[in-house]
């Protein structure tokens, strides 16, 4: 089996930030890596020390910076635990965009593969389940942008079986 490369969630934060650059740019620079994640010259610097000794990226003071095949899977794994995030507090939970985004940003650096990968088969079997489906999921949605604190069962069943006679 093979070593997972275990970076901090502020270096991870760096190969994420790196990796969107570089795909807009083909290269970043620090200043560039800066300004993306607000921080100090001096805080990238260090980060980019970090990530280039654990052989992620192409680092030389005063070069432009380019990522590894083993930086670009890393950062790829990031990118894929932010974005099941953000699509399952906002699918399934009805979160705001802007939460959604800020706990899938915190919530990422923590959260084993295996909950991620339960999270997105979970979303999976809710649109194609004849029993749950995106009816379902609305239903959720509607439920949690109501701000009612207890179900109405009786209606919601009701509305079910006046959908299936049509």
């Amino acid at each position: 089996m093979k070593k997972k490369t275990s970076l901090s969630a502020s270096l991870e934060d760096y190969i994420e930030a790196i990796y969107h650059i570089i795909e807009e740019k083909l290269v970043a620079r620090s200043k560039e890596i800066a300004a993306r994640l607000n921080v100090s010259r001096a805080s990238v610097t260090e980060a980019l020390r970090a990530l280039s000794k654990k052989g992620l990226i192409n680092y030389e003071p005063y070069e432009a910076i380019t990522m590894t095949e083993k930086g670009r899977k890393v950062a790829e794994d990031v990118i894929f635990r932010h974005e099941s995030l953000k699509r399952f507090f906002i699918e399934v939970l009805a979160l705001d965009q802007k939460i959604a985004e800020d706990g899938a940003c915190r919530i990422e650096h923590a959260a084993p593969p295996e909950i991620i990968s339960r999270m997105i088969s979970f979303i999976e079997f809710m649109q194609h389940c004849p029993r749950g489906g995106d009816d379902l999921i609305q239903g959720f949605s509607s439920f949690c942008k109501s701000g009612k604190t207890q179900l109405d069962c009786n209606n919601c069943i009701a509305s079910c079986q006046d959908q299936t006679k049509t």
